[in-house]
């Protein structure tokens, strides 16, 4: 008999975690799992890559619970008396002097899903996959009857605003936590010591056959550049770290070099990496490309790949990059060193503007040092000896240590 197994997300915009999923139930076996999708909304660039098979659900509702989580509790408050909700307002405010007093921000979320009742589907496994978010890891915890809950960790959680008093609770009522760099299972174990024995390392799931039969598919380059592309590709954030890449363009502008840096993706910080460019007068030279979900071609057609991100939890695209062997600059994020052998398949650098630069002008100036890198990338592999359907499997034997342990040992090995 099939298990039923359902992950948690909020959206399926076009973005790491996302893609992640999909790489993921592409590889779970059909004939063992009945798999769903439980959305917080209908939206993201991603829903209609999602299997045909593959059950979707929808918060209803959500609308309704954004504001009150999304906006500072006091301007909420203020605008639903506005609004004539005077019992509603003075509850949230009362709601709001217990959470200062407890800190405890379960009696939030109970407040907020106080009217929704527990899902009428019951699953063999549930998973809240956008991890961290607090809410989505409530609401698998309370709202989702499963035998089995997996919580998933995809972010370096020394970064992010992470609530460690209602992690540690809310956490603990899940099976296993897994994260998707061995880097940041360490730190997660080291913020919460009394989780560890939950915590387990379960990598990013990449395809070298399904990213290779895209490279034809998209739209690639089409500006008949002459010189040096450079290429980052995500979400167009601070995180990310595009506004250190567009200073760093001008530098090498200004010293002489005829290069193009394009970033495939768009985010909250586009108005003010258009107003950077402007300011450095590289309309011409950092061109945002915006959102495209086969951003593969442009990985194959570029000369160098650079991730300047501040902080990652792994970093798919680096991956992606890596896979079709392209010279490598990438800051040293969590999951980084996992990923490059820093002056052989490419080059780590600090989240720093000199850094970045220094390792970027590197690579524009030494063509065989870039040639190196990719034939060295050429000779490793992606090995897929992680058994993902015994890993969410072990709900069929009792939990058995054996194959939790054989997943630990051998968890994707991606060899450097």
């Amino acid at each position: 008999m099939k298990k039923k197994i359902v992950f948690m997300l909020s959206t399926m915009n076009v973005g790491g975690t996302e893609k992640s999923l999909l790489n993921l139930i592409s590889e779970l076996s059909r004939e063992k799992y009945d798999i769903s999708i439980y959305l917080l909304l209908e939206h993201g660039g991603y829903l209609n890559d999602i299997p045909n098979d593959v059950n979707v659900r929808f918060f209803k509702g959500f609308k309704e619970l954004k504001r009150r989580l999304n906006y500072p509790p006091k301007e909420t408050i203020i605008k639903m008396f506005k609004e004539g909700e005077i019992i509603g307002s003075l509850k949230l405010l009362i709601l709001h002097i217990i959470l200062k007093l407890t800190k405890d921000r379960r009696i939030f979320f109970k407040y907020l899903l106080k009217k929704y009742p527990v899902l009428d589907e019951h699953y063999d496994i549930a998973v809240a996959y956008a991890g961290p978010m607090d809410f989505i890891s409530y609401f698998v915890a309370k709202k989702i009857r499963a035998n089995r809950k997996f919580q998933w960790v995809h972010f370096d959680v020394t970064k992010v605003g992470f609530d460690k008093r209602f992690v540690s609770r809310i956490y603990n009522e899940y099976d296993r936590i897994c994260v998707v760099s061995k880097e940041g299972k360490v730190k997660l174990e080291t913020m919460l010591p009394a989780l560890k024995e939950k915590v387990t390392f379960f990598p990013h799931i990449i395809s070298s056959e399904v990213i290779r039969s895209q490279l034809d598919k998209g739209k690639g380059f089409n500006d008949e550049f002459d010189g040096i592309r450079i290429l980052t590709v995500g979400r167009l954030a601070i995180e990310k770290g595009q506004d250190i890449g567009i200073r760093v363009l001008a530098k090498l502008i200004e010293c002489g070099y005829n290069a193009k840096w394009y970033c495939v993706g768009d985010g909250e910080s586009r108005k003010y990496y258009e107003k950077l460019i402007r300011e450095y007068n590289l309309d011409d030279k950092f061109i945002l490309l915006g959102t495209d979900k086969n951003p593969y071609p442009y990985i194959e057609q570029c000369d160098v790949y650079v991730q300047p991100s501040r902080h990652e939890g792994y970093c798919i695209t680096l991956a992606e990059a890596r896979l079709l062997r392209k010279p490598i600059v990438t800051t040293d994020f969590t999951g980084a060193k996992e990923q490059i052998i820093n002056g052989e398949t490419g080059l780590i650098v600090g989240v720093d503007d000199r850094e970045i630069y220094n390792g970027v002008k590197k690579l524009l100036s030494e063509n065989k040092l870039r040639q190196e890198f990719s034939s060295n990338l050429g000779k490793k592999t992606f090995h897929k000896d992680f058994d993902i359907n015994n890993f969410f499997g072990y709900v069929d034997d009792g939990n058995s240590p054996s194959i939790i342990e054989k997943n630990k040992r051998s968890a994707l090995k991606y060899v450097k």
